[in-house]
């Protein structure tokens, strides 16, 4: 089936498949910062501001300079920013609409606290206000599922905090360093490229039918978050996560009462990069675990630096979810009870 060419054109009428596989330019995006003045405060922290898609970059960039940031960075994913936030945070609010409820009461404490303020988005109220209120802001392409414009926000991000003096600027020429590198990667997973030489489709038709349950560990969690979202959003499949080592602390006790016949897809998302305990405790979890769950699949994650694994994996569960949503027989980009929901809020 996907093979077919007529049936990928007819499930994938807004061509998903090929945004998916063009997403390696983003990492040569150069993000201009509007109203850029930095008035030299010292940034005791970094509080990141957003929902779905757009606090996606912030989870990636915490996992790939997690032993670089010297300030803390912490991920706000609703209303309310933390008490700590003061003249000293800086406070990046990230909606790739520019809309989004939970981010634009982000904005109006950052604001109301005095914080040292940027903005990412693709308009709406939040360009608006960094216009009128002269706000770092950045603007950023167009048309895009913001799941599917992750790495744009990626190079925002880093642009903000080199412009802020948290990290050092050469970052964002170390994205930029590996899109060629991704061009050759995604090339292999394209639509015209057949199943049993083609990696994403061989994962799509182990996941579909089934719930998908992806494991991870520290700094994997983030592809393993992408996975979880993109399985909803796109393919409009279940799926859960669980990170180790915390899943050893409870949930490997959940799966020892569940017989092997339960429509689970089990995946281990594994990167050479993680602490060796915790590629230890996959091998001991998934032999303790023989006979009680369904065997997991293995994701070794691809490249050989933190920034090309973590992409490897954001992109390759792209063009999974998008074959599985070809096999559900949805339509990928679709959102409609998500845009539904906004509207009765």
């Amino acid at each position: 089936m996907l093979d077919d060419a007529n049936i990928l054109v007819q499930h994938d009428s807004s061509e998903d498949l090929a945004l998916a596989g063009s997403q390696y330019d983003q990492a040569n995006y150069k993000p201009v910062i509007l109203n850029a003045d930095n008035d030299g405060r010292e940034i005791t922290n970094v509080v990141v501001a957003g929902m779905g898609g757009s606090a996606l970059a912030a989870l990636f960039i915490k996992s790939w300079l997690k032993s670089e940031l010297a300030v803390p960075f912490e991920i706000v994913r609703s209303y309310d920013l933390p008490n700590s936030v003061n003249h000293n945070t800086l406070a990046i609010i990230s909606s790739y609409s520019g809309n989004t409820e939970e981010t634009v009461s982000c904005f109006e404490q950052a604001k109301a606290k005095g914080a040292q303020i940027a903005i990412i988005a693709s308009g709406g109220q939040l360009i608006d206000q960094a216009n009128v209120n002269q706000i770092a802001s950045i603007v950023l392409p167009v048309g895009f599922q913001p799941r599917m414009a992750m790495i744009y926000a990626l190079c925002s991000i880093i642009t903000i905090l080199a412009h802020f003096d948290i990290v050092a600027s050469d970052k964002i020429h170390e994205i930029a360093n590996v899109s060629g590198w991704l061009k050759s990667e995604s090339d292999k997973l394209a639509g015209n490229v057949p199943t049993d030489i083609n990696y994403a489709k061989q994962l799509a038709l182990q996941a579909v039918g089934k719930t998908a349950v992806f494991f991870s560990g520290t700094f994997s969690f983030p592809v393993a978050y992408k996975w979880k979202t993109c399985f909803n959003e796109t393919a409009k499949n279940l799926a859960f996560l669980c990170e180790f080592p915390e899943f050893n602390h409870n949930e490997i006790l959940g799966w020892t009462s569940h017989p092997i016949e339960k429509p689970f897809a089990i995946f281990d998302i594994i990167s050479n990069l993680e602490h060796p305990q915790i590629l230890k405790r996959f091998e001991i979890s998934g032999r303790l675990l023989s006979g009680q769950r369904p065997k997991s699949t293995v994701i070794n994650l691809a490249g050989d630096s933190a920034i090309k694994q973590l992409l490897w994996g954001s992109i390759l569960a792209d063009f999974v979810s998008i074959y599985v949503a070809v096999l559900n027989g949805v339509s990928p980009m679709s959102v409609q009870l998500i845009e539904k929901l906004k509207k009765e809020l």
